[in-house]
């Protein structure tokens, strides 16, 4: 089937996304994403484009759900962790997940909080979602992590004074601030279209 290359690579969704589109114009698909490493195998430059995109607010089951249904829409869909963490047996809250998503373990949504999508390149944009209130809702669920980091940032920034929790609040506030945005457009848009 000819080579197989490797590459470490982590990094928010545009530029990972971004960066797998890259891949593929240099003749590069993907085969598998591992909780750090990438697989690659060679195929035509551009013969496939890639969507990647945040799931890390669904429950288990809504996201398995989701995963079968591109599946069966004909895409090649891979999990992949949002962060470098290798270790087994982690446990984690989010405050901003659906209902059943809220507590992450390694048997559900943890380190499999990013769907990688795989299309065949047949020259149309490539969009998951294709209306304005599904991509507004999107928007939310992507926003509402670093909605609930600010805000926690901020109470102890508060609460300590700590001029470093400020400045983490404010960082944190930024792509909180560019999600919104981005919903108040997709929002504008649907009403425009009615």
């Amino acid at each position: 089937m000819g080579k197989t290359c490797y590459r470490f690579f982590g990094g928010m969704l545009r530029t990972q996304e971004k960066w797998l589109n890259k891949m593929s114009q240099r003749g590069y698909r993907l085969a598998s994403a591992g909780k750090i490493a990438y697989r690659f195998t060679e195929c035509k430059p551009g013969e496939v484009a890639y969507k990647v995109e945040f799931i890390g607010h669904k429950s288990s089951r809504n996201a398995q759900d989701y995963h079968d249904f591109l599946e069966d829409m004909g895409y090649k869909v891979f999990y992949k962790n949002i962060n470098l963490n290798v270790s087994i047996g982690k446990i984690r809250y989010r405050p901003w997940a659906e209902k059943g998503g809220r507590i992450a373990t390694n048997h559900t949504t943890f380190n499999r909080e990013l769907l990688i999508v795989e299309k065949k390149n047949d020259g149309k944009p490539f969009e998951l979602h294709t209306s304005q209130e599904d991509l507004a809702e999107y928007y939310r669920s992507v926003r509402n992590p670093w909605l609930a980091l600010f805000v926690m940032l901020a109470v102890f920034a508060g609460l300590y004074l700590s001029p470093g929790f400020c400045l983490w609040a404010l960082l944190t506030a930024v792509p909180a601030l560019f999600y919104q945005y981005r919903i108040l457009q997709a929002e504008r848009a649907a009403r425009l279209r009615e």
